[in-house]
């Protein structure tokens, strides 16, 4: 079975956890710590190479960085979050994931973001054509997440959307911003596999899972609790110079370089 098959396998049954890597050592931390498959950050990616979310790094830097990310997952099936595809034109948007595609990745989240919905399943109808279930496309969709529209018909507006994204060829629907058990169980209800983004009001994967959840990922949070956690340990060194908080902190030397010998 390819890469490609597991990962779509994954989508099918169960709930499929991801913490969300943005480097090579977060991506061997989460293999190590049993991931079934790795999802990168795309916040978290920028801000490893340097730009902030939402911009464009430089592409041959993002490819390296995927790169790197893929041989660090081994065997594991690795996703990209590509944001928009960087293009409004779904010939470059399919060009630049063939490319994305080069380096190993088997899935990408493709969203749509503030625009319209027509958009994206423009790009997903391109990209499907061209790479076909060789690629698993997950269609994020920022209705709750950006709050678009009255709360009364988002529901409507939804259903709307995800049945364009559907008919497109759309492989997962990545639905960031909602919580409530009925509206979770409205979007599992319009067929495709459904991903949640980690929240504080969310349940746990037991009950994610009984709602028909496929899907649970970390997105930006664990790279953002990763630099929290230095920038704790730093302003406290600088102030006191202490050595042991951080030595206690740290991951295992041995270990973690142990994981990089691939």
């Amino acid at each position: 079975m390819t890469a490609a098959q597991t990962f779509r396998r994954l989508h099918q049954d169960g709930l499929l956890i991801l913490p969300n890597a943005w480097d090579a050592a977060s991506a061997a931390l989460s293999v190590a710590a049993g991931a079934k498959a790795v999802a990168t950050t795309s916040a978290g990616v920028a801000w490893a190479l340097g730009w902030p979310d939402g911009a464009h790094p430089p592409e041959p830097d993002l490819l390296a960085a995927l790169e790197r990310i893929v041989r660090a997952a081994g065997d594991t099936p690795v996703s990209a979050d590509v944001e928009g595809g960087f293009s409004d034109d779904p010939a470059e948007v399919t060009a630049f994931v063939r490319r994305v595609a080069d380096t190993g990745v088997v899935g990408i989240n493709l969203e749509d973001g503030a625009g319209p919905a027509e958009a994206l399943a423009d790009k997903i109808a391109a990209l499907k054509a061209a790479l076909g279930a060789d690629l698993f496309v997950n269609a994020r969709c920022d209705l709750w997440l950006r709050g678009i529209g009255p709360a009364e018909t988002r529901m409507e507006e939804a259903a709307r959307r995800v049945a364009l994204y559907r008919a497109a060829g759309a492989d997962g629907l990545f639905m960031p911003g909602v919580t409530e058990e009925a509206t979770v169980q409205a979007l599992v209800d319009l067929g495709l596999p459904l991903n949640l983004l980690a929240r504080a009001a969310l349940p746990d994967a037991a009950t994610l899972r009984d709602w028909g959840v496929r899907r649970l990922s970390a997105g930006s949070n664990m790279a953002a609790a990763a630099y929290g956690t230095a920038d704790r340990l730093t302003r406290a060194f600088l102030t006191d110079g202490l050595s042991g908080p951080q030595i206690e902190a740290a991951f295992d030397y041995g270990a973690l370089n142990a994981l990089m010998t691939r």
